[in-house]
């Protein structure tokens, strides 16, 4: 376990996955992430790369190679990522290509991940590397789980997210039995930028957005206001989700998302892949910010 805080916050992380496990007041030790429970979903936090969500046969192909990956890649109870820098407010962490990995992920890559506290904020930093003779196809994204309800006398349905912007935008439905991506889509705001949170809103899995307007969303209390706002600018799609009948919400921001039924698995061609150049490094970044009155 990592730990860095600061006069009004204090974050943990996990070694494996390095996912991040804590975030409390220093003041008055609310907690503010979901607590992992094995029996409903274990984990905080997981990072995702190189894919995003499930691929079709949990396969994909590269020059005529089929390859297998599991959901959302092999970062996620990965115990092999090293810390590599530690200051007094932030934790490096890093994971180079290895034989093992080229058996899965045909390309040589760094990835490393930032966490940085500034005050109420924590910054959560992406860095890949190509360090290949070819360039390198990939997804990257964050799923952090926040308690909810936050306070001891609220319910779930108490809570909601509220977005920057008034949205259009549809959720785009998960196959239950596939794990892929629809062409099936519904509405889920109401009003336009709110999203109410019911233990009913993720029976068809997660919400899975591809064109939001809104660039930050809060986690917002009937009762306390703003608990926290995730900003995410780096990344164009959002996913929403949690277990059914769980006291927590994901709010996880990609750049890709899962295979969608009509897929080819040539990684290539999949939507929102990312392609990086030899020699080349790709930097994306979102924040969680406490908001100040839960942390006094």
């Amino acid at each position: 376990m990592y730990q860095i805080s600061n006069e009004l916050v204090k974050i943990a992380i996990q070694k494996s996955g390095v996912e991040l496990c804590e975030i409390s007041s220093i003041k008055n030790d609310t907690q503010f992430m979901w607590h992992a429970d094995p029996n409903i979903w274990g984990s905080f936090a997981p990072n995702l790369f190189p894919i995003i969500g499930g691929l079709k046969n949990n396969e994909y192909h590269f020059e005529n190679i089929t390859y297998h990956m599991p959901k959302h890649g092999f970062i996620r109870n990965n115990e092999a990522l090293e810390l590599i820098k530690e200051t007094k407010n932030s934790l490096t962490f890093q994971l180079k290509y290895n034989v093992d990995l080229l058996k899965i992920y045909p390309f040589k890559f760094i990835y490393e991940i930032t966490f940085a506290l500034e005050n109420n904020i924590i910054h959560v930093h992406h860095e890949v590397k190509n360090i290949d003779e070819k360039a390198i196809y990939f997804c990257l994204g964050g799923h952090p789980a926040f308690k909810c309800p936050v306070y001891q006398d609220e319910k779930y349905t108490d809570y909601s997210l509220i977005f920057a912007h008034n949205e259009t935008s549809k959720t785009y439905v998960l196959n239950t039995e596939n794990g892929l991506l629809t062409n099936k889509t519904k509405s889920v705001f109401k009003p336009s930028n709110t999203i109410a949170l019911d233990y009913h809103l993720f029976n068809e899995d997660a919400l899975i957005f591809k064109d939001l307007t809104s660039k930050k969303v809060s986690l917002h209390s009937k009762k306390r206001g703003d608990i926290l706002t995730v900003s995410y600018a780096d990344f164009p799609h959002l996913g929403i989700w949690a277990k059914p009948n769980a006291d927590y919400v994901c709010i996880e921001p990609w750049i890709g998302y899962a295979d969608e039924e009509t897929t080819n698995q040539n990684i290539i061609s999949k939507p929102s892949i990312i392609q990086l150049n030899t020699n080349s490094n790709f930097k994306a970044s979102y924040s969680i910010e406490i908001h100040k009155p839960h942390l006094v």
